[in-house]
């Protein structure tokens, strides 16, 4: 029997070439080797406002990148989280056993309190809510970037403190990470990781990006003061473009070298934005075809929710028994 992989990603902002070098194309490359459950967050995304049309739009654009990116529906589930009620219960039933000390020395937590005079609730329990993603569905393993490792080291902290209270109730998850890609940095920031709350144009460069975007962004990026690339020392902004290359390319380390050392960096950049040019387009051609067919896209949402479903329900009834939750006998 084949081990359960769970991963996630919010519906709030443009997906771009980070997260999918760092999770979706990753994703679809174990896809076969697992029973794979991919989630599209909206409970996450949330715990922030988030305008109520504009959240909708992003979950079914998530949801088509998703499958234009080469996940299978016939082998994996693309789960709205929203549409299986018990993400939300297991969530509740998990916060009575979590201390508040844990939820409050998580490092996304006190950065983002930082800023603000108030936070809500929801921030403070977003890991909670994590873990109960994963341990709803029994997950094994869980494709992670390095800045959710305490997350998910927590929801084993969790499901150890449950098991204890209760009981073996909940498999230990494992992470799993791509060797190369598993972390882009911003373009115009490269010593920050690409992300998609970030407002500067040439951050990112997005999934559906048109190419004389894409070309004007990575022709835009941020390298060093030297002229050209030198190995024995790689300014953060020629390492990141150097990265995208062979995380999209596929290249080893020695090709990497032999292919670049000494190139001017305007060489290099036309060359990462023609092989993410490249990249992209069958991606954006095979967006454009699920998105034409909305029916198409709901029947996936809707058989995805349908099969883990009763995963789901099971391990919320264990839970609730094992904690003496009245049910009916």
């Amino acid at each position: 029997m084949k081990k359960r992989v769970l991963s996630g990603v919010q519906p709030s902002g443009n997906l771009h070439i980070g997260n999918y070098l760092g999770a979706l194309k990753n994703w679809v490359e174990i896809q076969y080797d697992y029973e794979s459950i991919f989630c599209i967050v909206d409970l996450h995304a949330i715990t922030v406002y988030q305008k109520p049309e504009e959240l909708r739009n992003n979950i079914r654009t998530l949801a088509a990148l998703f499958l234009a990116c080469g996940v299978d529906p016939k082998h994996s589930a693309v789960v709205v989280q929203s549409t299986v009620k018990q993400h939300a219960e297991l969530a509740w039933l998990l916060t009575c056993v979590t201390p508040v000390g844990w939820l409050e020395r998580m490092t996304q937590y006190k950065a983002k309190a930082a800023l603000q005079e108030t936070i809500g609730d929801g921030i403070l329990q977003y890991p909670v809510l994590m873990a109960a993603d994963i341990l709803l569905y029994q997950a094994h393993v869980v494709p992670v970037g390095d800045d959710q490792a305490q997350h998910l080291e927590l929801t084993r902290d969790i499901a150890q403190r449950f098991n204890s209270l209760y009981g073996e109730t909940f498999v230990m998850p494992e992470t799993k990470l791509p060797a190369v890609g598993a972390r882009i940095m911003g373009l115009d920031e490269p010593d920050k990781k690409m992300s998609k709350s970030a407002t500067g144009a040439g951050h990112a460069v997005a999934l559906l990006d048109p190419p004389e975007v894409i070309r004007k962004k990575i022709m835009r990026a941020t390298t060093d003061s030297n002229p050209a690339v030198d190995f024995a020392a790689l300014g953060a902004g020629v390492r990141n473009l150097l990265t995208i290359y062979q995380a999209f390319a596929g290249c080893t380390d020695e090709q990497i070298r032999s292919r670049f050392e000494g190139m001017r960096y305007g060489d290099l950049k036309k060359q990462v934005a023609e092989i993410v040019v490249e990249s992209l387009a069958p991606i954006q051609q095979r967006y454009r075809e699920i998105t034409a067919s909305p029916e198409y896209l709901d029947a996936v949402l809707e058989e995805s929710a349908a099969r883990v479903r009763p995963v789901a329900e099971a391990t919320v009834a264990l839970v609730k028994d094992r904690m003496g939750v009245y049910s009916r006998r």
